[in-house]
């Protein structure tokens, strides 16, 4: 966690922010070309992050493990969780795992993600601070042969309060292709952290994906960052804050 005394409403979120594998569980059986690919992580999403936060003077949670490792933006019971296939790739590392493996890998990297969201919203909450939750992702261009147009997709459930005024300053950029519940939605499950932390106690809670050619090099990650942060600030500054939800 970084800035976590952040003074703005946000608490920034990334699941996905590193391709890290501990030494004790090798490389999954997996090369290094794959550990590099987006099911290994969200390529791009922990810098625009981290720029976002910094911008905001808000806390951010990182996941510091690979997705692969353990995916900590998915239930416990999903099947996905520890993926023995991701996409279309065998990851051998994670085939047949005993019930021993898979609390161990809990312990390691899910609890302690979570864990730090927790002791952090808590905390704020506990104190009167208004909080209010964003996750950043990143998506592929391509996904099994089909291509994606969208150049950034906003993920929400009915809770529009982040959510709709954000797409609709996206949407102000003629040449910005925005995906609602694009590429992906609450209902593919890609929502939990949100809902676990935010959506359960009512808070306002957006999820951000870019898709992952659009913060492929350090100007652009600074680029969409800057952006999204004059954006949110002045959703901050908006009626959202007086808790009321914006018609869906």
């Amino acid at each position: 966690m970084t800035n976590r005394n952040g003074r703005s409403k946000y608490v920034i979120v990334c699941d996905h922010a590193s391709n890290f594998i501990p030494a004790e569980l090798g490389t999954l059986g997996l090369g290094e070309a794959d550990l590099e690919r987006h099911i290994a992580w969200d390529p791009g999403a922990a810098p625009v992050a981290r720029i976002l936060a910094e911008a905001l003077d808000a806390p951010l949670v990182e996941s510091g493990i690979c997705r692969l490792v353990i995916d900590c933006n998915r239930p416990l019971d999903a099947p996905d969780l520890i993926p023995e296939v991701s996409e279309t790739t065998v990851v051998p590392g994670n085939a047949a795992l005993s019930a021993e493996d898979r609390a161990s890998r809990i312990s390691l990297a899910y609890d302690p993600f979570h864990d730090a969201i927790e002791d952090v919203v808590s905390v704020r909450l506990g104190a009167g601070q208004e909080t209010w939750l964003v996750s950043i992702h990143s998506f592929t261009p391509v996904y099994k042969g089909v291509q994606r147009p969208w150049h950034i997709g906003i993920i929400h459930d009915e809770d529009t309060r982040i959510a709709a005024p954000l797409i609709a300053a996206l949407k102000t950029d003629r040449d910005a292709v925005v995906g609602i519940n694009e590429p992906y939605s609450p209902a593919d499950r890609v929502y939990h952290t949100l809902a676990v932390h935010g959506r359960s106690r009512d808070l306002p809670c957006a999820m951000i994906e870019i898709r992952n050619d659009e913060i492929a090099d350090e100007a652009a990650q600074a680029l969409w960052a800057r952006r999204l942060a004059t954006i949110l600030s002045d959703i901050q500054e908006s009626d959202v804050s007086l808790g009321k939800k914006r018609p869906t």
